[in-house]
């Protein structure tokens, strides 16, 4: 099997990929021209990517023999999630494995912020001595407002609240509270509340742009802004604006809409020229430590699907987790349209070669459904062919345990 790994994925994930099988790994360093991709796709079963490898329909076309993608980071949006899993190939992403970094950056930008150290740092480099202590107050005591009670969110709200701050969060599902934390009826409600306000939500159709000039203007004059999030849920320009009018105190964002594609890009934002903004490169999640957790966990995931047919935690796939394959069976999994009947036809096809079915698991989402079914003894090519040629089925495939691994045919 081939896994193609591109943009620096962590090495700690190839001792992950190859834990679980034989896996030949192919590394480029940054993200390769279209050209070069699908070239290096067309005999590819297994990709891993970061943020900046667009996978489309298109790109899918060029990769047949691809199995699953990996995204090692959060977020899935430079996938299309759709595409993919029409042609049954899972996406996996590494959503919990930075969320420790992002929190620590998030809560010593809101100490920074709140002591106005940006605006002194300016200051100082242009031979100001700034020693005044107006506007620089303690964190300890005052309102945290925390937009997202994920796993970001929650973890913000534990270091918070070990600082002494009052936290606040907003969520549009239920969330199990941790500490002393507020729940808050409404996000205009947490905006007019909190001294600083932190923003950990992925971006949809409902939190796209969610603080514009409006929701920015129910903060506080002196309250601070965090964006570590998705640079399009903060309306940037009414937030230079209003910032330059002296409304907020501060603002610190790790995030924007057009963010430069590689080092030599110059990069461009309204926030600039404002003084007590801390403008970071999409880096909350850049340390060493989350780096290494995020190539370990999304290689772990795509190793799982290669030689066991897990789909456990998959984003755009029903979830099954049939568990390590017993010795003396063989694994069929089966990709294929949810339409009524199709079980039925699978159970007559591996019936009518004469196997028995040990174990057998089966999900559906929306148009798609996957059933792994453990079979007593081998399954011959001709059990596979007939799989293959059922109505509805979209991808199958043999997984056979064997001395060195698992290995798929």
């Amino acid at each position: 099997m081939k896994a193609l790994l591109l943009e620096n994925v962590h090495p700690d994930a190839d001792a992950s990929v190859t834990g679980h099988g034989r896996v030949e790994i192919q590394r480029l360093s940054a993200s390769p021209d279209r050209a070069e991709l699908e070239a290096a796709l067309a005999d590819t079963e297994l990709l891993g990517i970061r943020s900046r490898t667009q996978v489309d329909e298109a790109l899918l076309s060029a990769a047949p023999k691809l199995l699953a993608v990996g995204c090692f980071c959060i977020g899935t949006n430079q996938v299309d999630l759709e595409a993919a899993a029409r042609r049954a190939v899972p996406v996996f992403n590494a959503p919990f494995a930075n969320t420790r970094s992002v929190a620590e950056l998030t809560l010593a930008s809101v100490v920074m912020l709140m002591r106005g150290i940006p605006e002194k740092m300016h200051a100082i480099r242009n031979g100001e001595w700034l020693k005044s202590a107006v506007g620089s107050r303690e964190v300890r005591g005052k309102n945290l407002g925390i937009v997202g009670y994920g796993n970001i969110g929650s973890q913000l709200s534990v270091l918070a609240s070990g600082l002494g701050m009052h936290v606040h969060f907003y969520d549009k599902d239920p969330k199990l509270v941790h500490g002393n934390a507020r729940v808050m009826n409404s996000l205009d409600e947490l905006l007019e509340t909190c001294d600083a306000v932190t923003l950990h939500v992925p971006s949809t159709a409902q939190t796209r742009w969610m603080l514009g000039e409006r929701e920015l203007m129910l903060m506080k004059k002196d309250a601070v802004l965090v964006n570590h999030a998705r640079g399009d849920l903060v309306d940037v320009d009414a937030l230079a604006r209003l910032m330059g009018e002296g409304h907020l105190a501060g603002a610190a964002i790790d995030v924007f809409p057009q963010e430069p594609k590689g080092k030599g890009e110059v990069f461009s934002s309204p926030l600039l020229n404002q003084k007590n903004v801390l403008l970071t490169p999409h880096i909350g999640g850049s340390t060493l430590e989350a780096q290494a957790a995020i190539g370990r966990d999304a290689a772990i995931k795509l190793a799982r699907y290669a030689f066991e047919g897990s789909t456990n935690h998959a984003v755009n796939f029903p979830q099954v987790e049939p568990g390590p394959l017993l010795v003396g069976r063989t694994r069929l999994t089966c990709s294929h349209r949810n339409e009524p009947g199709f079980l039925s036809r699978l159970n007559e096809a591996v019936s009518a070669a004469g196997a028995n079915v040990a174990s057998q698991s089966l999900q559906t989402v929306g148009e798609l459904g996957y059933v792994v079914a453990d079979i007593e003894g081998e399954i011959n090519g001709e059990l596979l062919s007939a799989v293959k040629r059922l109505d509805g089925t979209l991808d199958s495939r043999v997984l056979v345990d064997c001395n060195e691994g698992i290995e798929t045919a």
